[in-house]
């Protein structure tokens, strides 16, 4: 009696090779598509100051860009109200192409704050047509309080406070305009949408800078630089800067929301809770 053996075809190492490429290739879409662009992260800053008083819990929303009140705008609305901040900024694009003015509404009539939310526009704002006293009666009606080149003084915890809110586009003029405010008794935080502005303007009684735009570069590679950075993000990614001769701190958000593209890769979404101490 003989015996016969069959050898079944092995998978050749070109097609093992394309196989993993397209599984790698699936990985990163899905991480980059449907896990980063809603795996918010929480940043927490601790922020020593000169001032005395109790610490006050100030948290940064920005960068919505809103298409629609979907269950991770409403995620992160929750995770807002459970941190329960002192004082809620947000430092602007709330809007997308849709101008879905509602959707934005919806997501800031769920946030809470003792002491206030306080706002900026951005760019998109403007693109939209929304801007300006438009905008300021639809926030004041979800209880945002929108800053155009203005100051608002508050006190918390036995702290004077004031907020700066500049403008887009942030004009010399208003900025200027805005430092003749400033009172070196106060904490003086500055918010300004666009991260790149005239720093060399910039009062030294200015205690911290607040901006987003930037998005992080929203799609990274590990150890090179945003493949895109929009108009007035100048050197500006994310995260802690310090400028002008004073050294004042600058704070980059990477935002919460994405735009043109809803991807996100190495570069997940935030919102950042300062104490301010």
């Amino acid at each position: 009696m003989t015996f016969s053996t069959r050898r079944g075809k092995g998978i050749s190492r070109r097609r093992f090779l394309s196989l993993g490429i397209a599984g790698v290739a699936g990985t990163v879409v899905a991480d980059s598509v449907w896990y980063e662009p809603q795996a918010l992260q929480l940043e927490k800053i601790a922020f020593p100051t000169s001032s005395t008083g109790g610490s006050i819990r100030l948290l940064q929303v920005s960068d919505l860009h809103l298409s629609s009140f979907n269950s991770y705008f409403a995620r992160v609305a929750k995770q807002v109200a459970d941190l329960q901040p002192d004082l809620i900024v947000l430092t602007g694009d709330y809007l997308e192409e849709e101008r879905n003015i509602r959707g934005v509404l919806s997501f800031l009539k769920e946030l809470k704050a003792t002491h206030g939310i306080y706002a900026v526009q951005g760019n998109w704002e403007y693109w939209s047509r929304l801007e300006g006293e438009n905008l300021r009666r639809h926030f004041a009606g979800a209880g945002v309080k929108l800053l155009i080149n203005e100051r608002a003084d508050l006190d918390i915890k036995g702290r004077a406070l004031s907020i700066f809110g500049l403008d887009y586009p942030s004009s010399n003029d208003h900025l200027h305009q805005l430092q003749k405010e400033v009172d070196p008794q106060r904490f003086n935080l500055l918010l300004s949408h666009v991260p790149a502005f005239s720093h060399e303007q910039l009062n030294e009684h200015i205690n911290l800078v607040l901006s987003g735009h930037t998005h992080g570069g929203q799609v990274r590679l590990p150890f090179l630089p945003p493949f895109y950075l929009p108009r007035y993000s100048g050197r500006f990614v994310a995260g802690f800067y310090q400028v002008s001769q004073h050294r004042i701190p600058l704070y980059v958000s990477r935002g919460v929301g994405t735009s043109v593209l809803p991807l996100r890769f190495f570069c997940r979404p935030e919102i950042g809770l300062f104490e301010l101490g």
